[in-house]
């Protein structure tokens, strides 16, 4: 005898006995007839979700099939599908159920839970590996692998469907999920195809899977772009709302968050891209996962998040994960972790601990990125760099659900080397990636935001003058996050004018880095300091120093010596921050400051005849600069530059044709990349 495929109910305890009761009365009842289910329990929706709802009401009453939302992580998306249900009406009488599709069992069941509680009279179903549903239940929560299996996705008629809900829609496009789309008559677009009018009729075209109208489409998720380049409207034709963590935090709909970036020290240089775009995890964790970068990221915890409860830690991969627990447990900190291998009972026991503060830190790879509501975490550390800005935010906004005993989220970043196309914490704000940032809450990053924005107006003003060589990309192109470059040759020294943004950002002064571990400020008679830093090879405790060469005395002077005095020591720190403030405090007693700050008006004057004439002896004639094409305050730097250990490099030139290909890819890249992961309302191409 066969025996029929398991099927099961989504049963609150509390509602065992009715919910059973209907659930068989409804099974019982002819499939042809549409259940009848009194209204869903009462739910206040906040006001962003009934705009929400109302939006989506709005485009499908226009006809429009294939809708995308966009909310941040914790702003209840799970709500708003769920009230979606009872919000949107047949396009025709036998088209009742409802599928949500799903590609986590945490969500799933999350799903389920939520429906269940909301609609106490509907037959809630799941299919998931062994759990089969029947498919004629008015809501049906299914696993995407699931649906995909052998034949079981056959069982749903697309005919008796009002509604197909996508969580976590970024991966909307994966041929899984396109393969449902396809049999529920969604993968071709039908934008504008019905008209209100004609969904009250019932007449058209019928869709490949037979039915005259496939059902309405909605994908949900708190990243709807894609960073690998696969367009999302193969799959989404609207995003219809959009609403982002920021403007939730300001309306105190998230817990208020403050940012700390941290520099591990990790080189990532020369770490591979993987297919999706981002970093490979294999590289990734050989370039982080060192004893010198876990203690790091363990003693800045301990230094600026050791009095929180709840911290949640990502890693790169499970030999990370394992080493940087061992860190935590070496410091007598309590640190746990849950891996994808981790039995569900172990799993749940870790998890209600660490929900109940029974322990401080509990570490993850991949884990919770998506579908976790733990609202207690209150510090959220990211030891692992990513070139993704979605997975950034995916991070970040484990941390952002209100919670009674908190007062806001500490996002602490281990912010690796900075020249690969990293994103940090300061870029979701418009900020370079190598902005170094303490214990500063939304307010203040964008009020920081505004003030580097004014900077870099002056900045990009510059780079576009500067530009040598008229089929080179335009410098305002650049991205901010190509700072500082392994330099083959004087041109690209020179030309470079992103690394000397890192120690702008911290002083008012003109410095300029010369080399690797080196930066000088250059004052009017020709005196300068210098400031040195630790080459990468040093050890622990070496110390940052700032150098005075101060010119010889006219009286002194004798022709054929040297127009300088010995370099004279004048500050020592063990930090670099700590060094530019002590190196601006004694140069600013020494040097005129209308000609060292770096924003004086003057820099921005065309350059002139004496500056262009030096940096012309090493150029070719075809390709001379003049004061059109070139400020003063720039030429100047260039001068520096090339005076204090630029000349040696400048013979090799042909380096920068190769670097020049190189860069316009990386330009090209990053620009495509922005492109797909902004989020707005409209229509999506792409």
């Amino acid at each position: 005898m066969q025996r029929a495929p398991r099927c099961v109910l989504w049963v609150p305890a509390s509602k065992t006995r009715s919910f059973i009761t209907y659930a068989q009365r409804s099974l019982a009842s002819p499939a042809s007839e549409p259940l009848s289910s009194p209204p869903s329990p009462a739910i206040h929706l906040r006001n962003y979700q009934e705009e929400c709802i109302q939006s989506v009401l709005s485009y499908l009453n226009k006809g429009h099939k294939r809708l995308g939302i966009s909310l941040a992580t914790g702003s209840g998306k799970t709500v708003i599908f769920t009230q979606l249900i009872d919000r949107i009406k047949p396009s025709q009488p036998s088209a009742t159920q409802t599928l949500i599709i799903a590609h986590r069992r945490e969500l799933v069941e999350q799903a389920a839970k939520h429906c269940s509680n909301a609609y106490p009279t509907k037959l809630v179903e799941i299919e998931m590996g062994n759990l089969q549903a029947s498919g004629s239940a008015d809501i049906t929560v299914a696993s995407v692998k699931s649906l995909n299996s052998g034949h079981r996705i056959s069982k749903f008629d697309p005919a008796r469907f009002k509604l197909v809900i996508v969580d976590e829609a970024h991966h909307i496009v994966a041929s899984s999920y396109m393969d449902t789309l396809r049999h529920f008559g969604l993968v071709k677009s039908r934008d504008a195809a019905y008209s209100p009018m004609d969904m009250l009729q019932h007449s058209g075209p019928a869709t490949s899977s037979g039915t005259a109208y496939p059902p309405a489409l909605i994908g949900v998720s708190a990243t709807l772009s894609r960073f690998d380049g696969i367009r999302l409207s193969d799959a989404i034709d609207h995003i219809v709302y959009h609403k982002d963590y920021i403007d939730m935090i300001q309306d105190n709909w998230l817990s208020n968050v403050i940012f700390t970036t941290v520099q591990s020290k990790a080189d990532i240089s020369r770490v591979k891209k993987g297919p999706s775009g981002d970093f490979q995890t294999g590289d990734l964790s050989t370039a982080v996962n060192n004893a010198e970068t876990n203690e790091i990221t363990v003693r800045s915890w301990l230094s600026k998040a050791a009095d929180r409860k709840s911290t949640l830690v990502f890693c790169v991969d499970l030999a990370h994960l394992t080493a940087l627990t061992a860190a935590f447990r070496s410091h007598n900190v309590d640190a746990r972790f849950v891996t994808g291998d981790t039995s569900k009972q172990i799993r749940g026991e870790r998890l209600d601990a660490f929900r109940n503060r029974q322990y401080p830190v509990l570490l993850n790879c991949g884990v919770f990125t998506e579908g976790t509501d733990i609202p207690n975490i209150d510090c959220v550390l990211l030891a692992r760099p990513t070139r993704s800005r979605n997975l950034l935010v995916q991070m970040i906004g484990r941390g952002m659900r209100l919670h009674p005993e908190k007062t806001n989220c500490h996002v602490i970043d281990m912010v690796a080397s900075l020249n690969v196309g990293i994103v940090s914490t300061p870029t979701l704000f418009g900020l370079d990636s190598a902005e170094m940032v303490n214990e500063a809450d939304v307010d203040q990053m964008r009020s920081l935001q505004k003030r580097k924005e004014l900077e870099g107006l002056r900045e990009q003003e510059a780079e576009a003058a500067e530009t040598v060589k008229p089929r080179r990309l335009p410098a305002q192109e650049l991205p901010q996050n190509i700072t500082f470059t392994d330099y083959g040759s004087v041109y690209d020294l020179i030309d470079d004018a992103s690394a000397d943004r890192h120690i702008r950002g911290m002083s008012a002064l003109a410095w300029v880095l010369v080399g690797e571990n080196r930066y000088i400020l250059s004052s009017q008679n020709g005196e300068y300091l210098t400031i040195e830093t630790p080459p990468a090879s040093a050890g622990p405790g070496e110390l940052v120093r700032v150098w005075y060469t101060q010119k010889v005395p006219e009286e002194s002077y004798h022709v054929g010596n040297s127009p300088f005095m010995r370099p004279r020591q004048v500050a020592r720190s063990l930090t670099f921050s700590d060094a530019v403030h002590a190196a601006d405090t004694f140069a600013t007693s020494r040097f005129p400051w209308r000609y060292v700050q770096h924003t004086q008006r003057w820099r921005k004057m065309p350059a002139t005849e004496g500056q262009l004439m030096f940096l012309n002896k090493f150029r070719d004639m075809d390709d001379q600069l003049n004061a059109d094409r070139i400020s003063k305050g720039k030429a100047g730097d260039m001068i520096t530059k090339l005076k204090h250990g630029a000349k040696g490099w400048f013979s090799r030139l042909e380096a920068s044709k190769r670097k020049k290909s190189r860069i316009q890819n990386g330009v090209q890249e990053a620009a495509s990349r922005r492109r797909r992961e902004q989020v707005k309302v409209g229509p999506l191409t792409s």
